[in-house]
């Protein structure tokens, strides 16, 4: 089974760009996050037309998640309990619960948004713990808009204390994983990196001055059948693929991984 997480910042924008990776890669499962559009406006007859069923939970404007798939999806449950932005969706794919979440980003430290990302972090590992069992088959896919470590950052000293990086965003995602989740890309890269997102600024892709952000989180169960994981990072490409042209790339790369399963 290949899954994988991918932020698309926009999934009008992103549509053909998606449905060309979608037939590239062949995973079974992804999940996106900033769709940026709500369930009309969800290109879901599109993902049909590719092979793809999807269980959505939209947001005009801002926010925004979908897990894809090639086979069914059941038991499909959306949001926090009591919080009204669209950050967060889970099904069940092929004997795996899957959960899409797409964390707060924080804006400033200190900031009304900064505490509502430690809240809502909070909130996640207390769902994660009543909800759910670390001995299933589970794995919490996203953009998480945090960089565990140090070799999670192009360049440490620069992004210390940041919304990204600070100690008390790294504390609150440790105790999440605290749930019983391996990192599926540890397995396979040491680091520093692999990055997966770009700044679009400064010409941070170019300069490969990158953050790991995007992570595929998975319970005992799943990773012992991990064989291998990656970024994606050509996706990233303005001119990936080469022929036809797709639309402009968003400012992250899919992180994909292969199950044994």
């Amino acid at each position: 089974m290949r899954i994988a997480t991918w932020n698309v910042n926009s999934i009008r924008a992103r549509e053909p760009r998606v449905l060309q990776w979608l037939e590239a890669q062949r995973p079974d499962v992804v999940c996106l996050q900033e769709l940026k559009v709500d369930e009309t406006g969800f290109p879901r007859l599109g993902l049909e037309a590719a092979g793809y069923r999807s269980a959505v939970h939209g947001q005009r404007t801002y926010n925004g998640v979908a897990i894809l798939a090639r086979s069914e999806l059941t038991e499909i449950e959306r949001g926090l309990p009591g919080d009204a932005p669209a950050r967060l969706v889970s099904a069940r794919v092929g004997g795996i619960r899957f959960v899409c979440a797409y964390f707060p980003n924080g804006a400033t430290v200190g900031s009304d948004k900064w505490a509502y990302k430690l809240d809502w972090m909070g909130q996640l590992a207390r769902l994660l713990r009543e909800r759910f069992d670390p001995k299933e088959p589970l794995v919490l896919a996203g953009d998480f808009n945090v960089a565990p470590e140090d070799r999670d950052v192009c360049n440490p000293g620069a992004w210390a204390n940041t919304v990204l990086c600070h100690p008390e965003a790294r504390a609150a995602l440790k105790e999440i994983r605290l749930f019983g989740f391996v990192d599926l890309v540890r397995l396979h890269h040491a680091g520093p990196g692999p990055w997966s997102w770009w700044d679009y600024k400064q010409l941070a892709f170019p300069r490969d001055q990158g953050l790991r952000i995007d992570h595929l989180f998975a319970t005992e169960g799943v990773a012992e059948g991990c064989t291998a994981a990656w970024v994606d990072r050509d996706v990233r490409k303005p001119n990936w693929p080469k022929k036809p042209p797709a639309a402009s790339p968003s400012d992250h790369a899919p992180v994909v991984a292969e199950l044994s399963r």
